[in-house]
This record gives structure tokens, C-alpha cells and sequence, in this order.
């Protein structure tokens, strides 16, 4: 490789927990949990320790009241222990990136010299609400329990650009505009799902992933170890997934989007080290790859998807 300087900022040893179906196979486990089985391996693999790692920064667009500053909580139930900080960032559906970019600009600056970066999310797990009243007494009338994860993508949008239909309307929206066709929609999921069957079955997320067990239920039953990303569906093929109601529909005769081609709802967690080239190297740390630049930018809320 040419071109390399010590100060180069670079990323090491990457590693992820499965991908859990939204109420799936993650459904009980905390994301704090998650994203400690990752920290952990991530130091098991590397033979870093806590003197080695200035802060953790996990961007989490679901943040719950339980785990607050996830990235500390995680250090603590790490094996990194009390004396490695951390926090938490949301950019919404960016906030993993934003949190390595994050780490990435303070080791530039030489706040730090190795951060351990990533995202972890359970959206199985997101919390309901009631209105904050409730703190100082109810004299009358129903209390409402509101679904977080829907409120946001709702609320996305602030007061200036509302999206009542959430996330399924921006990209109801996108397909309005760039003339998107089911039948292109169900193509491509369907070609999705395909190439994820076939990256499982010859193991190509083999050295990635770390696997999660999950406690037996009853006494007597042995725990399940998590390997595999449970999305990806046999027989997603593009004549089935035309068979699926579009979610919009009733206010949309045209609208596109279904079960099958939107994004999926998931609980995951994936992290990694940023330091620079010469303490990677300090460390017998391998980079993978080294950061050149990055920028973020604004769009209209209704046509997120863009």
C-alpha cells in the first residue's frame, strides 16, 4: 500500500453479533447485551486491554431509559471494567457510522488514541411510553401507551415536515418520484434475499460474526447459540413477494411497499477499533482499512430514502 503515514486513521478488527428478525430470536436479550458480546470478543481477538481503550461510542437510534449511555454501560458489563468511558449518538439510521466518524475525528485530533466504535440496536425491545403528566398525577381520563419506534419515524420529520405514515411513506414518496415499480421493488428484495442465502451457505460472514447464546427457557433445555442472520428467507421470489399487500394501500391506491421489499426491523450489534496506523502496529493490530474522509448532508424528511 502506498502512500501510508503513521497518523493514517485506521479501522481494525471488525465484528458483528447475527442479525435478529424484529420479535425474533433476540427478542429477550438486551442490547446492551449484545454489544458487550461483541466488545468482549472484540478484546479476546485482539488481545487489547483497558488502558489500551480511551472511550466506546456506539450510535443507537432507539435508545432506552434502562441503558443510558450505552457505550458506558457496556464497558462496565465488559471486560474492560470501570476505568474505560462511553457514550451514545443517534444520527437515526446513520447513528453506527456517525459513531465510528465520531471516534475517527476525535483520534484525528489526538483526544484519543484507540476507540472501540460501532451500533447496536433491539427494536424488538424499544420501549412504550405514556405522556410525561403521569409524573405529576392523572385526574382523569385514559393514559395512552405509545409505541416508540413508530412515534419517531413520525416525529422524524419535526414540526416544519410532518410524515404521519412514518418511514413507508418517504419511501412511498421516493417511489412517486423516480417512478419506482413494484415489480422492480420485488426483484430486487427477492434478489437480496437470494445473494444472503447464498453469502450464509459458503460462509463468506463466517469470521465476522460473533455468536450469541441465548439462555434456555425451562429447566432441563440447553442454551441456543445464534451463528446466522435470521432475515434472509427461503423461497423470497419475486412472484410470492407480489402477492403481498402494499402497507399503504388504503391511503394509496398505487402505493408499492410491502412486508417484503421494505427494510426490515432488526436487533444487532457490530463494532470495531479505531486507532491510528502507528498504534495499531504498536498493538499487532491489522488494519483493514484507513479513512480518507467523510461528510454528512441534509435532505427533505419526506423523501429520506433518497
Amino acid at each position: 500500500m502506498t502512500n501510508q503515514n503513521d497518523n493514517d486513521i485506521v479501522f481494525c478488527s471488525p465484528l458483528r453479533t447475527p442479525v435478529g428478525r424484529y420479535g425474533g430470536i433476540f427478542r429477550d436479550i438486551p442490547v446492551e447485551d449484545l454489544a458487550t458480546t461483541v466488545v468482549d470478543a472484540i478484546v479476546e481477538r485482539t488481545g487489547i486491554t483497558a488502558k489500551d481503550v480511551d472511550d466506546i461510542i456506539l450510535g443507537q437510534a432507539s435508545p432506552n431509559g434502562a441503558a443510558p449511555a450505552l457505550g458506558r454501560i457496556v464497558a462496565l458489563n465488559s471486560t474492560l471494567g470501570k476505568e474505560v468511558p462511553g457514550m451514545q449518538l443517534d444520527r437515526r439510521c446513520g447513528s453506527g457510522l456517525q459513531a465510528v466518524m465520531t471516534a475517527a475525528a476525535h483520534v484525528a485530533m489526538g483526544a484519543a488514541d484507540l476507540i472501540i466504535a460501532g451500533g447496536a440496536e433491539s427494536m424488538s425491545r424499544t420501549e412504550y411510553t405514556v405522556d410525561g403528566s403521569i409524573r405529576w398525577g392523572v385526574k382523569g381520563g385514559d393514559m395512552q401507551l405509545r409505541d416508540r419506534l413508530a412515534e419517531a419515524r413520525e416525529t422524524a420529520g419535526g414540526k416544519n415536515h410532518p410524515i404521519p405514515g412514518g418511514m413507508i411513506e418517504t419511501a412511498e414518496n421516493v417511489r412517486r418520484e423516480y417512478k419506482l415499480t413494484r415489480e422492480a421493488q420485488d426483484q430486487m428484495a427477492a434478489a437480496s434475499h437470494e445473494r444472503a442465502l447464498k453469502a450464509q451457505a459458503e460462509n463468506w460472514f463466517e469470521e465476522e460474526i460473533v455468536p450469541v447464546t441465548i439462555p434456555a427457557k425451562k429447566r432441563g433445555q440447553e442454551p441456543t447459540v445464534v451463528t446466522a442472520d435470521e432475515g434472509p428467507r427461503e423461497g423470497s421470489t419475486p412472484e410470492k413477494l407480489a402477492s403481498l399487500r402494499s402497507i399503504r394501500g388504503k391511503q394509496d391506491e398505487e402505493a408499492t411497499v410491502t412486508a417484503g421489499n421494505a427494510s426490515s426491523q432488526n436487533d444487532g450489534a457490530a463494532a470495531m477499533i479505531v486507532t491510528t496506523r502507528a498504534k495499531a502496529a504498536e498493538l499487532g493490530l491489522t488494519p483493514m482499512l484507513s479513512l480518507k474522509g467523510w461528510a454528512v448532508a441534509g435532505v427533505a424528511p419526506e423523501t429520506m430514502g433518497v
